[in-house]
Protein backbone atom coordinates (compact mmCIF):
# COMPACT_ATOMS: atom_id res chain seq x y z
CA UNK A 1 0.00 0.00 0.00
CA UNK A 2 1.02 3.65 -0.33
CA UNK A 3 1.83 5.73 2.73
CA UNK A 4 3.23 9.20 3.42
CA UNK A 5 6.25 8.74 5.68
CA UNK A 6 8.04 11.44 7.67
CA UNK A 7 11.79 10.85 7.80
CA UNK A 8 13.09 14.19 8.99
CA UNK A 9 12.54 17.92 8.64
CA UNK A 10 11.32 18.75 5.09
CA UNK A 11 11.54 15.07 4.14
CA UNK A 12 8.17 13.36 3.65
CA UNK A 13 8.04 10.58 1.07
CA UNK A 14 5.09 8.67 -0.37
CA UNK A 15 6.28 5.07 -0.59
CA UNK A 16 5.01 1.52 -0.97
CA UNK A 17 4.95 -0.31 2.35
CA UNK A 18 3.45 -3.55 3.60
CA UNK A 19 -0.17 -3.46 4.69
CA UNK A 20 -0.38 -3.54 8.49
CA UNK A 21 -1.68 -6.69 10.20
CA UNK A 22 -4.19 -6.72 13.01
CA UNK A 23 -3.37 -8.02 16.47
CA UNK A 24 -5.83 -8.89 19.24
CA UNK A 25 -7.95 -5.89 20.16
CA UNK A 26 -7.10 -4.06 16.94
CA UNK A 27 -9.10 -3.07 13.87
CA UNK A 28 -7.93 -2.56 10.30
CA UNK A 29 -9.37 0.53 8.63
CA UNK A 30 -9.44 1.63 4.99
CA UNK A 31 -8.74 5.36 5.17
CA UNK A 32 -11.37 7.44 3.36
CA UNK A 33 -10.30 11.04 4.08
CA UNK A 34 -7.56 12.58 6.22
CA UNK A 35 -7.06 16.26 6.97
CA UNK A 36 -3.72 18.03 7.11
CA UNK A 37 -3.24 19.48 10.59
CA UNK A 38 -1.09 22.44 11.65
CA UNK A 39 0.86 19.89 13.70
CA UNK A 40 1.78 18.13 10.46
CA UNK A 41 3.05 21.47 9.13
CA UNK A 42 5.19 21.93 12.27
CA UNK A 43 6.73 18.50 11.74
CA UNK A 44 7.48 19.24 8.08
CA UNK A 45 9.05 22.63 8.79
CA UNK A 46 10.94 22.00 12.00
CA UNK A 47 10.30 18.47 13.33
CA UNK A 48 10.66 16.38 15.28
CA UNK A 49 8.37 18.34 17.54
CA UNK A 50 5.43 16.16 18.57
CA UNK A 51 7.21 13.20 16.98
CA UNK A 52 9.30 11.86 19.90
CA UNK A 53 13.04 12.34 19.58
CA UNK A 54 13.64 9.54 22.11
CA UNK A 55 11.88 6.16 22.23
CA UNK A 56 8.31 6.76 23.33
CA UNK A 57 7.52 4.89 26.58
CA UNK A 58 4.35 3.30 25.16
CA UNK A 59 5.23 2.72 21.49
CA UNK A 60 9.04 2.68 21.54
CA UNK A 61 9.01 4.83 18.39
CA UNK A 62 11.54 7.65 18.02
CA UNK A 63 11.92 10.05 15.12
CA UNK A 64 11.36 8.76 11.62
CA UNK A 65 10.24 6.88 9.74
CA UNK A 66 6.64 7.33 10.84
CA UNK A 67 3.37 7.62 8.90
CA UNK A 68 1.74 10.98 9.61
CA UNK A 69 -1.99 11.75 9.75
CA UNK A 70 -4.49 11.78 12.62
CA UNK A 71 -7.61 13.66 11.39
CA UNK A 72 -9.36 10.92 9.47
CA UNK A 73 -12.41 8.84 8.73
CA UNK A 74 -12.44 5.31 7.39
CA UNK A 75 -14.23 2.01 6.92
CA UNK A 76 -13.49 -1.11 8.96
CA UNK A 77 -12.26 -3.98 6.79
CA UNK A 78 -10.80 -6.49 9.27
CA UNK A 79 -11.06 -7.34 12.97
CA UNK A 80 -8.49 -8.74 15.34
CA UNK A 81 -9.33 -11.27 18.04
CA UNK A 82 -11.42 -10.08 21.00
CA UNK A 83 -12.96 -7.16 19.09
CA UNK A 84 -16.67 -7.01 19.96
CA UNK A 85 -17.92 -3.43 19.66
CA UNK A 86 -16.86 -2.78 16.06
CA UNK A 87 -17.88 -4.83 12.99
CA UNK A 88 -16.62 -4.96 9.41
CA UNK A 89 -18.27 -2.22 7.38
CA UNK A 90 -18.54 0.28 10.24
CA UNK A 91 -17.59 3.83 9.34
CA UNK A 92 -15.32 5.19 12.04
CA UNK A 93 -13.12 8.00 13.30
CA UNK A 94 -10.47 7.82 15.98
CA UNK A 95 -9.41 9.56 19.15
CA UNK A 96 -5.67 9.39 18.39
CA UNK A 97 -4.41 9.85 21.95
CA UNK A 98 -2.03 7.17 23.21
CA UNK A 99 -2.11 7.04 27.00
CA UNK A 100 -1.03 4.66 29.74
CA UNK A 101 -4.36 4.31 31.55
CA UNK A 102 -2.55 3.84 34.87
CA UNK A 103 -1.18 7.23 35.94
CA UNK A 104 -2.94 9.66 38.30
CA UNK A 105 -4.46 11.65 35.43
CA UNK A 106 -5.61 8.68 33.36
CA UNK A 107 -7.41 7.24 36.39
CA UNK A 108 -9.34 10.53 36.59
CA UNK A 109 -10.20 10.42 32.87
CA UNK A 110 -7.84 13.33 32.13
CA UNK A 111 -6.08 11.50 29.32
CA UNK A 112 -4.58 14.61 27.70
CA UNK A 113 -2.56 15.00 30.92
CA UNK A 114 -1.17 11.44 30.80
CA UNK A 115 2.44 11.40 31.95
CA UNK A 116 3.33 9.15 29.00
CA UNK A 117 1.10 10.84 26.42
CA UNK A 118 1.59 10.17 22.71
CA UNK A 119 -0.46 10.57 19.54
CA UNK A 120 -1.13 8.37 16.54
CA UNK A 121 0.50 9.91 13.49
CA UNK A 122 3.50 11.00 15.58
CA UNK A 123 4.41 8.38 18.20
CA UNK A 124 2.86 5.59 16.08
CA UNK A 125 1.80 5.21 12.46
CA UNK A 126 -1.17 7.31 11.40
CA UNK A 127 -3.59 7.71 8.52
CA UNK A 128 -1.82 9.21 5.52
CA UNK A 129 -1.95 5.71 4.07
CA UNK A 130 -4.36 3.38 2.30
CA UNK A 131 -4.89 1.34 5.48
CA UNK A 132 -4.21 1.69 9.16
CA UNK A 133 -4.47 -0.58 12.20
CA UNK A 134 -5.78 0.98 15.40
CA UNK A 135 -7.06 -0.09 18.85
CA UNK A 136 -10.78 -0.84 18.96
CA UNK A 137 -11.02 1.23 22.15
CA UNK A 138 -9.94 4.37 20.27
CA UNK A 139 -12.53 4.14 17.50
CA UNK A 140 -15.93 5.85 17.37
CA UNK A 141 -18.69 4.96 14.91
CA UNK A 142 -20.06 7.58 12.53
CA UNK A 143 -23.82 7.93 11.93
CA UNK A 144 -25.07 7.96 8.35
CA UNK A 145 -25.69 11.71 8.56
CA UNK A 146 -21.94 12.36 8.91
CA UNK A 147 -20.12 11.91 5.59
CA UNK A 148 -16.54 10.70 5.26
CA UNK A 149 -15.42 14.28 4.64
CA UNK A 150 -17.25 15.53 7.70
CA UNK A 151 -15.71 12.66 9.66
CA UNK A 152 -12.23 14.00 8.89
CA UNK A 153 -13.20 17.09 10.92
CA UNK A 154 -14.24 15.23 14.08
CA UNK A 155 -10.74 15.36 15.60
CA UNK A 156 -10.13 19.12 15.10
CA UNK A 157 -13.72 19.83 16.14
CA UNK A 158 -13.04 17.89 19.35
CA UNK A 159 -10.12 20.29 19.92
CA UNK A 160 -12.55 23.20 19.53
CA UNK A 161 -15.19 21.68 21.84
CA UNK A 162 -12.52 21.05 24.48
CA UNK A 163 -11.50 24.71 24.20
CA UNK A 164 -15.09 25.81 24.82
CA UNK A 165 -15.27 23.51 27.84
CA UNK A 166 -11.97 24.79 29.21
CA UNK A 167 -13.13 28.41 28.82
CA UNK A 168 -16.24 27.76 30.94
CA UNK A 169 -18.27 29.80 28.46
CA UNK A 170 -21.85 30.36 29.60
CA UNK A 171 -25.02 30.40 27.50
CA UNK A 172 -25.53 33.88 26.09
CA UNK A 173 -21.89 34.95 26.43
CA UNK A 174 -20.24 37.17 23.85
CA UNK A 175 -17.09 35.52 22.53
CA UNK A 176 -14.18 36.75 20.44
CA UNK A 177 -11.89 34.44 18.51
CA UNK A 178 -8.45 35.63 17.49
CA UNK A 179 -7.39 33.74 14.37
CA UNK A 180 -9.68 32.23 11.73
CA UNK A 181 -7.67 29.20 10.80
CA UNK A 182 -9.29 25.76 10.94
CA UNK A 183 -9.31 25.63 14.75
CA UNK A 184 -10.43 29.24 15.18
CA UNK A 185 -13.34 28.77 12.79
CA UNK A 186 -14.34 25.54 14.53
CA UNK A 187 -14.05 27.18 17.97
CA UNK A 188 -16.39 29.92 16.75
CA UNK A 189 -18.97 27.41 15.52
CA UNK A 190 -18.60 25.26 18.64
CA UNK A 191 -19.26 28.35 20.79
CA UNK A 192 -22.42 29.16 18.84
CA UNK A 193 -23.55 25.53 18.94
CA UNK A 194 -23.03 25.60 22.72
CA UNK A 195 -25.16 28.71 23.27
CA UNK A 196 -22.93 31.75 22.76
CA UNK A 197 -24.94 34.90 22.11
CA UNK A 198 -22.54 36.46 19.61
CA UNK A 199 -19.17 35.54 18.14
CA UNK A 200 -16.63 37.99 16.75
CA UNK A 201 -13.66 36.97 14.62
CA UNK A 202 -10.36 38.86 14.48
CA UNK A 203 -8.35 37.85 11.43
CA UNK A 204 -6.10 39.78 8.98
CA UNK A 205 -6.78 37.52 5.96
CA UNK A 206 -9.83 38.67 3.98
CA UNK A 207 -10.83 35.22 2.67
CA UNK A 208 -10.83 33.78 6.17
CA UNK A 209 -12.91 36.69 7.48
CA UNK A 210 -15.43 36.00 4.74
CA UNK A 211 -15.55 32.32 5.68
CA UNK A 212 -16.18 33.33 9.30
CA UNK A 213 -19.11 35.52 8.28
CA UNK A 214 -20.51 32.69 6.16
CA UNK A 215 -20.39 30.29 9.11
CA UNK A 216 -21.99 32.40 11.82
CA UNK A 217 -19.73 35.27 12.93
CA UNK A 218 -21.57 38.44 13.98
CA UNK A 219 -18.60 40.47 12.73
CA UNK A 220 -15.15 39.75 11.34
CA UNK A 221 -12.51 42.42 11.97
CA UNK A 222 -9.07 43.07 10.47
CA UNK A 223 -6.61 43.89 13.30
CA UNK A 224 -4.24 45.59 10.84
CA UNK A 225 -6.90 48.11 9.78
CA UNK A 226 -8.82 48.90 12.96
CA UNK A 227 -8.50 49.04 16.75
CA UNK A 228 -10.36 45.78 17.35
CA UNK A 229 -10.69 46.39 21.08
CA UNK A 230 -12.51 49.69 20.57
CA UNK A 231 -14.56 48.27 17.69
CA UNK A 232 -15.81 45.32 19.73
CA UNK A 233 -16.43 47.76 22.55
CA UNK A 234 -18.78 49.72 20.25
CA UNK A 235 -20.61 46.51 19.37
CA UNK A 236 -21.08 45.46 23.02
CA UNK A 237 -21.99 48.67 24.90
CA UNK A 238 -18.31 48.93 25.94
CA UNK A 239 -18.44 45.56 27.72
CA UNK A 240 -16.31 43.71 25.13
CA UNK A 241 -16.14 39.89 25.09
CA UNK A 242 -16.93 37.65 28.05
CA UNK A 243 -14.57 35.03 26.63
CA UNK A 244 -11.69 35.51 24.18
CA UNK A 245 -9.91 32.63 22.45
CA UNK A 246 -6.34 32.95 21.22
CA UNK A 247 -6.28 30.41 18.39
CA UNK A 248 -2.93 31.55 16.99
CA UNK A 249 -0.34 31.33 19.74
CA UNK A 250 1.94 34.36 19.46
CA UNK A 251 2.49 37.71 21.17
CA UNK A 252 0.27 39.72 18.84
CA UNK A 253 -2.62 37.28 19.13
CA UNK A 254 -2.45 37.19 22.92
CA UNK A 255 -2.27 40.99 23.12
CA UNK A 256 -5.35 41.15 20.88
CA UNK A 257 -7.22 38.68 23.10
CA UNK A 258 -6.50 40.95 26.07
CA UNK A 259 -7.78 44.01 24.16
CA UNK A 260 -11.05 42.47 23.01
CA UNK A 261 -11.97 40.87 26.35
CA UNK A 262 -13.83 42.70 29.08
CA UNK A 263 -13.50 42.99 32.84
CA UNK A 264 -13.58 39.66 34.69
CA UNK A 265 -13.44 37.89 31.35
CA UNK A 266 -11.64 34.69 30.48
CA UNK A 267 -8.87 34.33 27.91
CA UNK A 268 -8.51 30.76 26.66
CA UNK A 269 -5.26 30.05 24.82
CA UNK A 270 -5.83 27.31 22.24
CA UNK A 271 -3.01 28.15 19.83
CA UNK A 272 0.44 26.65 20.34
CA UNK A 273 3.05 29.32 21.12
CA UNK A 274 6.59 28.20 20.26
CA UNK A 275 8.15 31.29 21.90
CA UNK A 276 7.60 32.89 25.35
CA UNK A 277 4.79 35.45 25.54
CA UNK A 278 4.87 38.55 27.75
CA UNK A 279 1.80 39.16 29.90
CA UNK A 280 0.43 42.67 30.71
CA UNK A 281 0.15 41.90 34.40
CA UNK A 282 -1.36 45.18 35.63
CA UNK A 283 -4.18 45.16 33.09
CA UNK A 284 -5.02 41.53 33.77
CA UNK A 285 -4.80 42.05 37.52
CA UNK A 286 -6.80 45.28 37.54
CA UNK A 287 -9.62 43.78 35.50
CA UNK A 288 -9.46 40.42 37.30
CA UNK A 289 -9.18 38.52 34.03
CA UNK A 290 -8.51 34.80 34.00
CA UNK A 291 -6.20 32.92 31.66
CA UNK A 292 -6.72 29.26 30.89
CA UNK A 293 -5.24 26.90 28.32
CA UNK A 294 -6.59 24.16 26.07
CA UNK A 295 -4.17 21.71 24.49
CA UNK A 296 -6.23 18.91 22.95
CA UNK A 297 -9.23 16.85 24.03
CA UNK A 298 -10.39 14.00 26.20
CA UNK A 299 -13.97 12.76 25.73
CA UNK A 300 -15.32 15.51 23.45
CA UNK A 301 -15.56 13.29 20.35
CA UNK A 302 -19.23 12.30 20.81
CA UNK A 303 -20.18 15.97 21.11
CA UNK A 304 -18.20 16.79 17.97
CA UNK A 305 -19.95 14.01 16.05
CA UNK A 306 -23.34 15.24 17.30
CA UNK A 307 -22.60 18.83 16.19
CA UNK A 308 -21.78 17.55 12.70
CA UNK A 309 -24.70 15.12 12.55
CA UNK A 310 -27.36 17.77 13.19
CA UNK A 311 -25.55 20.45 11.15
CA UNK A 312 -24.93 22.80 14.07
CA UNK A 313 -21.35 22.90 12.74
CA UNK A 314 -20.84 23.31 8.99
CA UNK A 315 -17.40 22.24 7.75
CA UNK A 316 -17.96 22.36 3.99
CA UNK A 317 -16.91 26.05 3.72
CA UNK A 318 -13.60 25.18 5.41
CA UNK A 319 -12.49 22.71 2.73
CA UNK A 320 -10.06 24.46 0.38
CA UNK A 321 -9.12 21.49 -1.78
CA UNK A 322 -9.10 17.72 -2.03
CA UNK A 323 -5.90 15.95 -3.09
CA UNK A 324 -4.40 12.51 -3.59
CA UNK A 325 -1.82 11.01 -1.26
CA UNK A 326 0.94 11.50 -3.86
CA UNK A 327 0.18 15.22 -3.76
CA UNK A 328 0.51 15.59 0.02
CA UNK A 329 3.57 17.84 0.03
CA UNK A 330 3.27 19.71 -3.27
CA UNK A 331 -0.47 20.42 -3.22
CA UNK A 332 -1.15 20.07 0.51
CA UNK A 333 1.57 20.98 2.96
CA UNK A 334 3.35 23.65 0.91
CA UNK A 335 0.20 25.59 -0.06
CA UNK A 336 -0.94 25.61 3.59
CA UNK A 337 2.45 27.07 4.57
CA UNK A 338 3.07 29.40 1.63
CA UNK A 339 -0.48 30.43 0.70
CA UNK A 340 -2.34 30.48 3.99
CA UNK A 341 -4.56 33.29 2.71
CA UNK A 342 -5.98 30.93 0.09
CA UNK A 343 -6.28 27.73 2.12
CA UNK A 344 -7.95 26.63 5.35
CA UNK A 345 -8.25 22.83 5.37
CA UNK A 346 -6.94 20.46 2.70
CA UNK A 347 -8.24 16.89 2.70
CA UNK A 348 -6.17 13.93 1.48
CA UNK A 349 -7.76 10.86 -0.10
CA UNK A 350 -5.43 7.84 0.21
Amino acid sequence: MKAAIWYKKEDIRVEDVKEPKVSPGQVKVRIKACGICCSDLHEYRSGPYIIPSRPHPLTNRAGGPVILGHEFSGEVVELGENVSRIVVGDRVVINPLIYCGACHYCKRGQYIMCTKLGTLGFAADGAFAEYGVFPETSLLKLPDSVTDEMGAFVEPLAVAVHGVMRSRMKIGDTVAIVGAGPIGLLVMQACLASGAGRAFIIEPMKARRETALNTGASAALDPTQTDVGKEIGKLTDDLRADVAFDCVGNQAAFDTAVKVSGRRSTICVVGLALKPIEVPFVRLWGHEKEITFSSGYEDEFPAAIAFLADKRVDVEPLISSRIKLDELVGKGIKPLIEEADKNIKILVYP
